[in-house]
């Protein structure tokens, strides 16, 4: 298998390992404790990847081009244009009217979370691509800790979507397209961007990610999440959510 075809594989099993995050849709759990716990976990996963993963590789990437006071102003206004972006999302993006006050705001929980994630995996398909263009070994490890992070990606949109809808086959597409993305990124890498991608460009991309994220995970996830009046199981998913990443995060 030539070098192109092995990147374009590695950004669609690490994409389409969100679908690993849509088990808990098929099997029955106490509604109100898995939405609760599904939406905590997520928000403490969006929280770490912004901290410990995509705010000091924009950090890094912006530092080899200036010194460190336009760095984190540079840094510190693509991060505040993401969490802009991320409420702009919020206010106009729709619910539909045939789910109950509750639903809605789970479906737009899914919804707002689907439209993040992708966001955050084009980038990534694009990394992974590049990277393993250049170094297989890198490649393969990046693949690996992006699909490791992708399944309680998955999670945070199969869930609500299901419990929204009582739909599988609408969060199973959702989380889908969502997971898609990646190896699409690999694909815009391929045909458009190998000779324009730079220092710059990843770096306002992975400030603007963490605004969004770390927006979503603050003002939608964690307040779904305590709605449930499950306030134990969301500080311990919470918790786990944020250490699950950063072991991951240390072991790759």
């Amino acid at each position: 298998m030539n070098t192109t075809a092995f990147s374009f594989l590695l950004s669609s099993l690490a994409g389409l390992s969100t679908m690993i995050g849509t088990i808990p849709i098929f099997f029955k759990f106490n509604e109100k404790k898995i939405i609760s716990a599904a939406l905590a976990f997520a928000s403490g996963v969006m929280i770490s990847v912004s901290l410990t993963d995509l705010i000091p590789e924009s950090l890094t990437l912006f530092h080899h081009l200036y010194r460190l006071t336009p760095t984190f102003l540079l840094m510190g206004i693509f991060i505040v244009l993401g969490i802009i972006f991320s409420m702009l999302i919020d206010k106009f993006l729709p619910a539909e009217n045939i789910y109950q006050s509750k639903d809605k705001k789970l479906y737009r929980i899914g919804l707002i979370s689907m439209l993040a994630i992708i966001f955050h995996n084009i980038p990534e398909g694009i990394a992974t691509f590049m990277a393993n263009s250049s170094n297989t070994k890198l490649g393969i490890s990046l693949a690996i800790a992006i699909a490791l992070h992708n399944i309680p990606e998955g999670i945070s949109i199969s869930v609500p979507l299901f419990y929204a809808t009582k739909r599988k086959s609408k969060s199973l597409l959702y989380t889908f397209i969502s997971g898609i993305s990646e190896p699409f990124g690999a694909l815009i890498a391929y045909w458009f961007l190998s000779p324009f991608i730079n220092d710059v460009i990843m770096a306002i991309l992975f400030a603007m990610i963490a605004g969004i994220m770390i927006h979503i995970a603050i003002y939608e996830l964690l307040p779904g999440s305590i709605q449930y009046q499950q306030k134990k199981l969301s500080i311990i998913c919470f918790i786990v959510g944020v250490i699950f990443m950063l072991v991951n995060h240390f072991i790759f």
